[in-house]
């Protein structure tokens, strides 16, 4: 009789421990199911970004786009000859006209900027008004380098050319100041154009016959998102000024003097020829202004919007599996701990209810803004999460308990989103304390102890 009723026991015991592990099993299958519904969340804010980005681009069609600011360049052309063979096997020469290109010797370029955020519906767009003052000289042309004849330069078909990135920008027809003689800049579409967009004045200097020639060069223009300048100056010294309080410095090179308040910013660049891709001269034919050496001397400032919201929504639904995984960890314990059980079905409930948690925070993050979004959606959550585990458990305090954990779940993935640098780090600190907690609570529970139902699936 003794042995059957140990035998018995031994039965239960053995139920019961295939009773948790099965449990386990089905909340682990659980947690990767609802993966696919955390993926289709994900789609979904890149769906709303995407339509963020087509507003941005809209806005920028219609405004003006990101400009960039190309420095004037010096045109000299002159005249070559090469030896051509005719049809009668004669050699005659051939006149034709090149081109020398020069560089500013120094170039100052202050700016004014005041941006300003247009809306298109529940998304917004940074566009500025900008004031751009260049001054600077050219340098005399160095002979023995460009082999040019001075005698076969065409002075008096000289031309300064300057380009911008959208002639939409511009609010009046610049005017370029050459030795204190002010002309009105025109686009140029010239086959030999060095820019994408050529602004262009032609100068004669016939009576000077130097290139040694100080410049001026005033522009108000519009853009949207992002003011860039291209390196061209020997020596360079850049200001950009303005009433925004998240610039984003962009580009290969960055200020060397920067200030940021609250309401504005100040930033300065000083580089040198050292810095750029391209010689002081060079004569046409030879590959220098390539986009290739453009992307790499182009620098600038981007105008961010004070709330990235799709960015932080993304980064919390990423987290999604985590908190769902956590949740259903601390609910089974829960229910270890209470003896009391909890359907597989209740899990699949509160497991939906956590995904929907996010199509809350990104519709209510278009509205209010992601931190107030925030707020609301975990409120909604953690009160309906617990309610539903305070009805079907009968048990207040197991419902004030998860209560508690789901809001430092919470919590948690808030103050990692707004960390940057260190958010690996707390993240990793957090994950750690969560691991410990869980494995203090498991010694807790008598997993030996027969004869206690703990869950029923």
């Amino acid at each position: 009789m003794e042995t059957t009723q140990s035998q018995k026991e031994k039965s239960v015991f053995q139920q019961l421990q295939e009773s948790v592990g099965a449990k386990l099993f089905l909340i682990a299958v659980l947690t990767l199911l609802l993966l696919i519904p955390s993926s289709w969340i994900q789609f979904l804010i890149e769906e709303r970004q995407g339509r963020q980005d087509d507003a941005i681009k809209e806005i920028s069609e219609k405004w003006s786009g990101p400009q960039l600011i190309e420095s004037p360049i010096l045109q000299l052309p002159y005249k070559t000859w090469t030896k051509t063979t005719d049809v009668n096997g004669k050699q005659m020469m051939k006149e034709s006209l090149s081109t020398i290109y020069l560089l500013p010797e120094t170039l100052d370029i202050q700016s004014q900027v005041n941006p300003e955020i247009l809306h298109r519906g529940i998304f917004d767009a940074v566009v500025y008004h900008a004031k751009i003052s260049l001054h600077g000289k050219f340098s005399p042309l160095e002979w023995k380098k460009s082999g040019v004849n001075p005698d076969l330069i065409l002075w008096d078909k000289a031309k300064i050319v300057a380009g911008i990135s959208d002639f939409k920008g511009l609010k009046s027809s610049p005017i370029i100041k050459i030795e204190g003689q002010p002309y009105t800049a025109e686009p140029d579409f010239a086959a030999d154009n060095l820019f994408a967009n050529n602004l262009g004045v032609q100068i004669d200097l016939a009576a000077k016959k130097s290139a040694a020639i100080q410049f001026n060069y005033e522009l108000e223009l519009r853009g949207s998102e992002a003011l860039n300048f291209l390196h061209l100056g020997k020596n360079s010294t850049i200001k950009v000024n303005g009433a925004w309080n998240n610039p984003s410095f962009t580009g290969a090179f960055l200020p060397e003097n920067r200030n940021i308040t609250e309401k504005q910013f100040n930033s300065t660049w000083k580089m040198s020829n050292f810095n750029r891709p391209f010689p002081q001269q060079w004569i046409s034919g030879q590959q220098v202004l390539t986009p290739q050496n453009k992307v790499k001397a182009t620098f600038g400032v981007k105008f961010l919007l004070p709330v990235d919201q799709y960015q932080k929504t993304m980064r919390s639904a990423k987290y999604a599996i985590l908190i769902i995984l956590l949740s259903f960890i601390s609910l089974f314990f829960i229910e270890l701990l209470n003896k009391v059980k909890v359907n597989l079905l209740q899990y699949v409930l509160i497991g939906a209810a956590m995904i929907i948690y996010y199509t809350l925070l990104l519709s209510f993050t278009e509205q209010v803004g992601f931190a107030i979004a925030y707020f609301i959606a975990s409120v909604a959550t953690v009160i309906l999460v617990s309610s539903f585990i305070g009805a079907f458990l009968r048990n207040k305090k197991a419902a004030i308990a998860f209560a508690i954990i789901l809001s430092i779940f919470y919590s948690f993935i808030y103050v990692i989103i707004q960390l940057q640098d260190l958010a690996l780090l707390f993240g990793s600190i957090g994950l750690f304390i969560t691991v410990a907690c869980l494995m203090y609570f498991s010694v807790k529970i008598n997993w030996h102890k027969p004869g206690v139902d703990l869950a029923q699936s």
